[in-house]
């Protein structure tokens, strides 16, 4: 409770302060680790509560040890899909009349029309000759609004080349999701990875994230896309003579996605805002990851289609958006807000002139 409503309860209705000082004191305690102030008896059932606490998280681990292997076992079954998809977006492997026919069937909302449309068309202008399904991750990623929006025009340019986006589990609790690319202008790498790994113990039936593991890129020269390149002008103080120095400094670019945000050293302590800016990263940097292996690789046709987004929260709130005006509307707003000022002005029978301004930044 506000120590100032305190004492004015205190001041004012005796009885009530002595309510709410019992009330602080038993919150107090709740929240306190410290029972020993509890009585002895209280403190021995408490005690056996922890026991009965510590049976029921060897049952989570367990728990969660069977969704793991549960997981792993469906994801071998998932793979020759993963695999078949993956040799239709490269061009390895024509569907067959079949396959399409019951890919059509799926989708309840497709107009065959449509499609015989595009089909003719493909004939007629010799499209045939197209290799697969160009740029299919780079738009199944960008129809991903977590993920598109770190993704440069430029990182486009390489996203291109991908090839594949899988994932695997590790031997210690975690996954790795791998990106594979064609040949490319920007880096000799074939295959980059991003590994994130949990703690040992669990947590309310769940593994708590540990930490993060990207890989080193091997990019061609100036083409490194996690770095810019900036000039500036330094004037010497005594000759008067001015050099140009260039430097190198991070860039917004998707690629710093395998350069994963890491806690500092022990012994190294940071102050309120430095942390939680740490924090900020490490969970947007998890849930990147997540949106991959949760979203994006299981679901990637969908995305590829935008058909997805139809079940994603990513609607505009209709509240949230009342919460907005257009210049129009504010500019009404403000109209009307003046004209009841020079109302009440009329209404008052003094009033201080060269009142300060009051300035929104």
């Amino acid at each position: 409770m506000d120590p100032s409503l305190m004492e004015w309860v205190k001041i004012m209705v005796p009885d009530m302060y002595l309510y709410f000082a019992i009330i602080n004191t038993i919150e107090g305690r709740l929240r306190s680790e410290n029972t020993h102030a509890l009585p002895p008896s209280v403190q021995r059932r408490v005690k056996s509560l922890k026991y009965f606490q510590s049976k029921h998280a060897e049952l989570e681990a367990k728990f969660q040890e069977e969704v793991l292997g549960l997981e792993k076992k469906y994801l071998d079954l998932y793979r020759p899909l993963y695999i078949k998809r993956r040799e239709v977006i490269t061009g390895q492997y024509e569907p067959t009349d079949e396959e399409v026919s019951i890919g059509e069937k799926v989708d309840a909302e497709e107009e065959i029309a449509h499609i015989k449309a595009d089909e003719k068309k493909d004939e007629d202008d010799n499209t045939k000759s197209i290799r697969g399904i160009p740029e299919f991750w780079l738009t199944a990623m960008k129809n991903n609004p977590q993920v598109a929006e770190n993704v440069t025009p430029e990182d486009e340019n390489l996203l291109k080349h991908l090839v594949d986006i899988r994932m695997s589990y590790t031997d210690k609790p975690g996954f790795r999701i791998e990106f594979e690319f064609a040949d490319n202008e920007y880096f000799t790498d074939k295959v980059l990875t991003k590994a994130y790994y949990y703690q040992d113990h669990v947590y309310g039936g769940e593994f708590i994230y540990d930490h993060a593991e990207g890989c080193d890129i091997h990019w061609k020269d100036g083409k490194d896309l996690t770095v810019t390149m900036k000039t500036k002008k330094q004037r010497h103080r005594g000759t008067n003579k001015v050099r140009t120095v260039k430097q190198t400094v991070p860039a917004e670019t998707f690629f710093t996605f395998f350069q994963p945000p890491t806690l500092p050293a022990e012994d190294v302590e940071l102050d309120e805002e430095e942390a939680e800016r740490l924090d900020a990263k490490l969970e947007a940097d998890y849930e990147m990851g997540e949106e991959f292996k949760e979203k994006i690789i299981p679901r990637a046709t969908d995305y590829f289609t935008g058909k997805a987004l139809e079940y994603e929260d990513y609607a505009e709130d209709e509240e949230f958006e009342d919460d907005f005006y257009s210049d129009e509307e504010q500019e009404e707003e403000d109209d009307d807000d003046d004209e009841e000022d020079e109302a009440d002005e009329s209404m008052q029978p003094s009033k201080r002139e060269n009142a300060p301004e009051c300035k929104q930044s």
